[in-house]
């Protein structure tokens, strides 16, 4: 990775929210739509929702296989897009099966604005889960392999810290993600329509007071099949706990601007990292 770049102070960040689908061609028509009307708003970062590419669990294999090869769709339609418009792009989470694989991590990949791929996360925290729902049983890990680290990405617009969806449930994650550096915060999802009705903006707020970062939640919000419907909602959170922007359901984007000196300042003001009495020192 090259040295860090010089830094901006005032800059603005997009969230898109999808309803995504099995049909790859109309996913990535809509990304691309959206990722369009952010620029347009002046955008600087864009992040893409989770699993924005193809929304069934039965063909990521398939798909993982491709994108980790020279069949790859998506990881140049990512790339394209970051350069076309000029903006750094966080993918979202495709997945990707490395030779000798049986099961595809979920990775979130992140472009500069010249389409060059600059990290990889991998999704650590997989939703293996029993919800009152439609679906009812969630097992993510019958589908993708867990990731093994955490990553902070160093950007014009401060270090950025990555998670995906299930993640935000895990407040340690975000600790160590501060500790690094972090000033924003990229969450990709798909929350179930219940559980991030219930959940999804109090743990957005939480994690972006917690850590005094920018929280960026681009979810998915909408009915996917017969079973399935994530919650929208998707929203840009400042370190006070504000919501900035906030998207209702539906295929949209939002628009907020990052002030990174107030950040300093509130953290001057309240200067929690110099208070803090625990470390997260291993991720396992």
């Amino acid at each position: 990775m090259s040295a860090e770049p010089a830094q901006l102070d005032r800059f603005k960040v997009a969230a898109v929210q999808l309803v995504s689908s099995a049909d790859i061609d109309r996913n990535l028509a809509a990304a691309a739509h959206w990722i369009a009307r952010a620029a347009e708003a002046g955008a600087k970062l864009v992040v893409l929702p989770e699993a924005f590419a193809l929304f069934i669990s039965n063909e990521q294999r398939r798909l993982g296989v491709a994108e980790a090869g020279p069949q790859a769709r998506v990881r140049p339609f990512l790339a394209e897009q970051a350069a076309r418009h000029g903006v750094w792009l966080v993918g979202g989470t495709i997945p990707l099966l490395e030779p000798g694989g049986q099961r595809p991590h979920a990775a979130c990949l992140v472009f500069d604005d010249q389409g060059r791929e600059l990290a990889r996360y991998d999704k650590m925290h997989l939703f293996d889960v029993d919800v009152t729902d439609s679906q009812g049983s969630y097992r993510e890990s019958d589908v993708f392999c867990p990731g093994a680290g955490a990553m902070v990405v160093p950007t014009p617009f401060g270090v950025l810290g990555l998670s995906v969806c299930y993640d935000l449930r895990f407040p340690e994650l975000y600790q160590w993600l501060r500790q690094q550096g972090a000033e924003l915060i990229a969450v990709p999802s798909a929350f179930t329509r219940r559980t991030g009705l219930a959940h999804w903006l109090t743990l957005l707020r939480a994690r972006a007071i917690e850590t005094q970062c920018y929280v960026i939640g681009a979810n998915q919000g909408g009915l996917h099949n017969a079973k399935r419907a994530t919650s929208g909602g998707s929203a840009i959170v400042d370190g006070w706990g504000e919501v900035l922007a906030e998207a209702p359901f539906g295929e949209t984007c939002i628009v907020a601007e990052v002030d990174r000196e107030r950040l300093r300042a509130e953290r001057r003001a309240m200067p929690v990292a110099q208070h803090r009495r625990f470390t997260v020192t291993q991720l396992r």
